[in-house]
């Protein structure tokens, strides 16, 4: 068999298609999404190559349209379970051992056909599953997705090629093994690729893996597996199971050969899960991995010298695009007084601009939340805002269910900077603005640092560099995405590696190889070349 030191291909980020009126994505995707809507689809478990249906199941529609049903998925025993984990590990046997450029070259023709023949598909269901806009859905589903698979191959050759010194008696090298066990991977449902790359990061470097789709993604979850398979992952390598969350997880959290958790969701879930591997830590060959992104309660700060029309700009898409439902959405702004009410009339008139609806109408800017447990929750807080003294509401605050999810974006400008929904993750198109005056600028920035459990995502805004200096200084704990003179979302894999701190997750920076190095157990080699045969060294004489 040939031998070679292989180069992969320079990984670059897949160019966002526009989807302008007119252009041939913009005509394919909306076919595609028509006939998806027209047909419906049924999701069976997948385990060790095979499909699997129970008779237990689970509907899906469109938040956007919540009587009309897209499919149905089954759900797991605990038997199937069991069978995944089981599968997966008799596929390590070969998958672990596999030469590393036949893993690449599975996850990048994965990459190609997401950027080909799966794009308008994966958007489609993307669009429908989440109710995500044709451009979110393409900076997701299709772009995000693609820029994993091709830069954690790159990532993966980076990494093999850090090896030890060695010298004329003694040759030292790294082996980078996958993990003894398995890989329990748990995706959520605001972003696709991030229910692909869970897995499929863990799967480059080696291992084997359980994944567990969120119930509100399992649609276009299904398109990410056909991809999947279609490029070549061999059977058991990637299991996916779905149902309930706590049978399934306390299942694998019960073998011994658990080696990790790859994690995307809610902070409360992932303290639970956390608390569990603890208390079963006694029973585990390894210790498992425990890698996690959680909430967030991101802020946007405007200096005095800020732009009122960036700051405005910064707000509008930060917080409502994809109806806040980011890990990374604004959802606290603190902007200096003086220029408060220029922010306030550009942030009211692009509100006021949004056309809202469904994603299949490319006019809208803002479509449903995810599902009636959001809405509920979302309008709750909005009329409670309406309720009390000390805040206002200064635009949006509708909300109707009839039809779809759909809650207005909400601007609530607040007197109190420890009001509820400063603090609280609320997960949709509700933002909190508190106004300080300008000469609180340390203070603000103290305040801004202490009011959140969370630190994942924060934005500064200012034209005076001293004050940005000190904001930098000041909010370093307060988010592991910072961002300077621009909205608090949109971290581009390969540039901004994302992550954050606190109750935000481990901040191990997905998009980066400082998330592949968590994958893998490194293994030191030392061959001596000529061995000693005397015990005695010369201090000895």
């Amino acid at each position: 068999m040939g031998k070679g030191f292989f180069e992969v291909p320079v990984a670059i980020n897949e160019p966002i298609n526009s989807y302008a009126p007119g252009t041939p994505e913009r005509e394919e995707v909306l076919k595609t999404y028509k006939a998806m809507y027209n047909s419906t689809v049924d999701v069976p478990l997948y385990i060790n190559g095979k499909d699997i249906t129970t008779g237990d199941t689970a509907t899906m529609a469109p938040p956007h349209d919540h009587k009309h049903i897209l499919g149905t998925y089954h759900k797991a025993e605990k038997k199937h379970v069991q069978e995944a984990i089981d599968t997966a590990l008799e596929a390590r046997k070969k998958w672990a051992n596999m030469p590393w450029e036949q893993r690449a070259g599975i996850f990048l023709r994965a990459a190609e056909l997401i950027a080909g023949p799966y794009r308008a598909k994966i958007n489609a269901a993307t669009m429908l599953a989440q109710s995500k806009t044709i451009h979110q859905a393409e900076i997701d589903a299709a772009c995000e997705l693609i820029d994993f698979l091709r830069f954690n191959v790159q990532f993966m050759t980076e990494i093999y090629a850090e090896q030890p010194e060695s010298t004329s008696g003694a040759w030292n090298r790294l082996e980078y093994r996958p993990l003894e066990g398995f890989v329990y991977a748990i995706t959520p449902f605001n972003f696709t690729a991030i229910a692909g790359n869970l897995p499929a990061s863990a799967a480059l470097m080696g291992n084997v893996v359980i994944w567990k789709p969120s119930d509100s993604q399992v649609y276009s979850a299904k398109v990410v597996l056909d991809v999947f398979r279609e490029a070549g992952v061999p059977d058991g390598v990637i299991n996916m199971v779905m149902g309930d969350p706590i049978m399934i997880t306390d299942t694998v959290l019960a073998s011994p050969d658990f080696s990790g958790i790859h994690f995307t969701g809610s902070t409360h879930v992932f303290k639970d899960i956390w608390q569990k591997i603890g208390t079963n830590i006694h029973n585990y060959k390894t210790y498992p991995r425990i890698v996690g992104e959680t909430g967030g309660k991101d802020f946007i700060v405007a200096h005095k010298t800020s732009n009122p029309r960036q700051v405005a700009t910064a707000i509008a898409r930060g917080a409502f695009e994809f109806q806040g439902q980011k890990c990374s959405a604004a959802s606290r702004c603190y902007i200096s007084e003086s220029i408060w009410n220029e922010v306030k009339e550009y942030l009211t008139a692009d509100i006021n601009s949004f056309k809202i609806g469904s994603p299949e109408n490319m006019e809208n800017f803002v479509t449903a939340v995810i599902h009636e447990g959001s809405f509920d929750k979302l309008a709750s807080y909005i009329d409670n805002a309406k309720k009390d003294d000390n805040v206002e509401i200064i635009a949006g605050g509708k909300y109707d269910k009839s039809e779809g999810y759909f809650i207005h974006p909400t601007v609530i400008k607040t007197e109190d900077p420890k009001y509820t929904t400063m603090c609280t993750e609320l997960f949709g198109p509700v933002v909190t603005i508190y106004v300080f005056e300008d000469a609180k600028w340390n203070e603000t920035l103290k305040l801004v640092d202490e009011t959140s459990e969370y630190a994942l995502t924060g934005a500064v805004f200012s034209e005076d560099r001293y004050a940005l200096e000190t904001a930098v200084r000041a909010l370093e704990n307060a988010a592991g995405n910072f961002y300077i003179n621009d909205k608090p979302t949109g971290a581009v894999v390969g540039q901004q590696p994302f992550g954050g701190a606190r109750a935000s997750g481990t901040n191990d920076k997905a998009g980066s190889k400082l998330n592949l190095y968590r994958w893998i157990s490194p293994r030191m080699v030392k061959e001596t070349f000529v061995s000693p045969i005397d015990y005695k060294y010369p201090f000895l004489g």
